[in-house]
């Protein structure tokens, strides 16, 4: 709630659409609150570096106790002495310690003089200083907007740094949660002294955004409300606000939602209309349309199609002919491996509707998705090192759920627009059929199954135009400038406006040519070169543009080839393959999803080199064997 709060406070100020770059800490709680942030503000695309230097204030041996029972055994002077004092350090942690920092995997990057058992507050205050000098400062001096969301005590240490206050002065600065106080500053990096009205505080030349306790007052006389007048309303008991839908997307559920209420109280079995009914269906008010009855197509299809209807492949496989690879984590864990990850459900899937660039959240059923994978990682013992991902909602949504559901939140997620989903031009946001309707089935048919034939390209001006998004243009500088664009845009404006050459629609051709490349020159140096495990979170035509390239799919098959949603794919990059993880319900997943035709070419054997451990290999297959057949017994017992 006071994340939310903030967020709205963001907007109302007018800095929610300038915010460049966030900075958090590497704890859980700043992480989501910073996730919080740029979901309510619609910026989940903002890169997000996520620093030790930003963590609280290391408490040593106090770690986790009791403030109360703290003092009682220590006594209550030393405590306070340990917490305010500023250069007092409270007893460290011995480094077998649970709350040791140097156990935990997500400062394995650190040396170990970084790591700290004990912090007095001038040792936390003072860790953030290389951030700010290294960092964040020159990210402002590029002319860049920096959100911080930290700790009490490591937004002291900036504070510190940037208003020069001194060891006496700042223990009277405070930062309470959820208020955004922000620093405004001119070309020098010196801080401009806000209006006289602002909502300031001593020593410092930044201000709230709302006065500090205002929010706490609010919730207190809402509770308080609640506990002594009956019949109010919980805060939990109000109607939600729904989420922002398009005119087509409310059209479309609602006729679903009337379809499935007349087919539940639906007491027939005629598909034939008699005389009354097209009487009472001719004398509503709306308008008719006719149209030619030789290509047909029943209205049951709008809701009956899947989100295969994209790509309209053959589902058709040979399943007894296909031998799915089982990843076991004891072999996987001494490999380098990339794990591909669809994104989950989102409304359009359900509604059979071409995405693309379009942003929709993930559905409900597509948050489970994710977090089911995130489960299924962790539970076979997987970790990762670093995260990509698309710039669109649903991919990002889908990472930070997997993540969540593994306890990893603090890994670097990196965003690029090359592992975007295709791009289906004017296609975007419509049905299949009315794509039909509009266009034929024919050409429809060749847009769904053409490896090189883009769908019509939408406008310069229009909504779905990426260009036109300024928010996500700016951080791209691998795209050739455009100098039609160029010249009309800054005509329009009357002032130079360089702009870039952003797909207006896209073949599944195109699609691969800037995926691909994406892993060969950024992944693979980057993460897979040395050895790190890779965690991607994409979009079907995009991931299937790398896995042409990992398992050699011919171009005339990528159509044949079908990604579920939520599945976890697991890419053993010695041993050259593609795994799938033992969800535990004894099902062949050959059978549970649909890979399409082209799964020979995804499931093909592992590869094993001359250095391979050939009875380790032989005692874990023996293994699975064994589980497998304990489940098949267990089923039929």
């Amino acid at each position: 709630l006071q994340m939310e709060h903030c967020s709205r406070l963001l907007y109302e100020s007018g800095y929610a659409d300038i915010i460049d770059t966030v900075y958090t800490s590497r704890l859980k709680r700043a992480i989501k609150s910073a996730w919080i942030i740029v979901q309510e503000i619609s910026a989940p695309f903002l890169p997000v570096y996520k620093s030790w230097r930003l963590n609280e204030r290391h408490y040593g041996r106090l770690t986790g106790l009791c403030k109360r029972e703290a003092a009682k055994t220590l006594g209550s002077d030393v405590v306070q002495a340990w917490r305010r004092s500023l250069k007092a350090r409270p007893p460290p942690v011995k480094v077998d310690d649970h709350y040791y920092p140097g156990n935990d995997s997500k400062y394995a990057d650190l040396l170990p003089e970084q790591i700290p058992r004990s912090e007095s507050l001038e040792n936390c205050m003072s860790r953030t200083r290389p951030l700010w000098e290294y960092k964040i400062s020159r990210d402002l001096k590029r002319g860049q907007n920096v959100m911080v969301v930290a700790h009490a005590n490591t937004l002291r240490g900036l504070a510190k740094i940037i208003d020069n206050i001194g060891d006496d002065e700042i223990s009277q600065i405070s930062f309470p949660k959820g208020i955004p106080f922000v620093y405004k500053f001119d070309s020098n990096l010196s801080t401009i002294k806000p209006e006289d009205d602002s909502l300031t505080q001593i020593h410092t030349n930044g201000s709230f955004l709302e006065k500090p306790g205002l929010l706490e007052k609010a919730m207190k006389s809402q509770r308080h409300w609640e506990e002594n007048i009956p019949g109010l309303p919980a805060e939990d008991d109000l109607p939600s606000v729904a989420k922002r839908v398009t005119t087509l997307e409310d059209a479309l559920l609602t006729l679903k939602k009337e379809k499935e209420w007349a087919m539940a109280n639906d007491t027939t079995t005629s598909t034939t209309m008699d005389y009354k009914e097209m009487q009472e269906v001719q004398n509503n008010d709306g308008p008719v349309i006719l149209t030619n009855g030789d290509d047909y197509t029943s209205i049951d299809d709008i809701n009956d199609e899947d989100e295969r209807f994209e790509e309209g492949r053959d589902t058709t496989s040979a399943t007894n002919e296909i031998v799915v690879n089982w990843s076991n984590a004891a072999v996987d864990s001494k490999d380098p491996i990339i794990v591909f990850v669809r994104h989950g459900r989102t409304p359009h899937n359900k509604l059979a509707l071409f995405t693309g660039w379009a942003d929709p959240p993930l559905a409900v059923e597509g948050v489970e998705d994710a977090r089911t994978a995130g489960k299924l990682l962790k539970k076979h013992g997987f970790e990762f090192d670093v995260v990509y991902s698309s710039w669109l909602y649903r991919a990002i949504q889908t990472a930070w759920f997997i993540l969540e559901e593994m306890d990893l939140m603090w890994l670097p997620l990196i965003k690029s627009w090359r592992l975007n989903e295709r791009h289906y031009g004017d296609l975007t946001g419509k049905s299949k059929k009315m794509v039909a309707n509009i266009y034929g089935e024919k050409q429809l048919k060749m847009w769904r199954r053409g490896f090189d034939v883009p769908p019509p390209p939408v406008s310069s001006y229009s909504f779905d135009y990426p260009g036109n998004d300024k928010r996500r243009t700016k951080y791209v500088s691998d795209i050739r400038i455009s100098l039609t664009e160029t010249i009309s845009r800054s005509i329009e404006s009357r002032k130079l406006s360089i702009h870039r050459k952003f797909p207006k629609s896209e073949s599944l051709k195109m699609t691969m040519a800037r995926s691909i490349p994406f892993y060969t020159q950024k992944i693979i140096p980057e993460a897979v070169a040395k050895n790190k495990r890779v965690l991607i979170t994409s979009h079907e035509n995009a991931i299937r543009g790398i896995l042409m390239e990992l398992c050699e799919i011919p171009e005339e098959n990528m159509n044949d080839l079908h990604l579920p949603n939520g599945v976890p794919l697991i890419y053993n990059v010695r041993r050259k393959c593609i795994s799938l993880l033992d969800d535990g319900s004894g099902e062949d997943p050959l059978e549970k999803y649909d890979f399409g035709s082209a799964a020979k070419y995804l499931f093909r054997p592992c590869e094993i080199d001359e250095d391979e451990d050939w009875y380790e290999v032989g005692q874990q297959m023996k293994q699975k064997q064994k589980q497998v057949q304990e489940q098949e017994q267990a089923m039929i017992s």
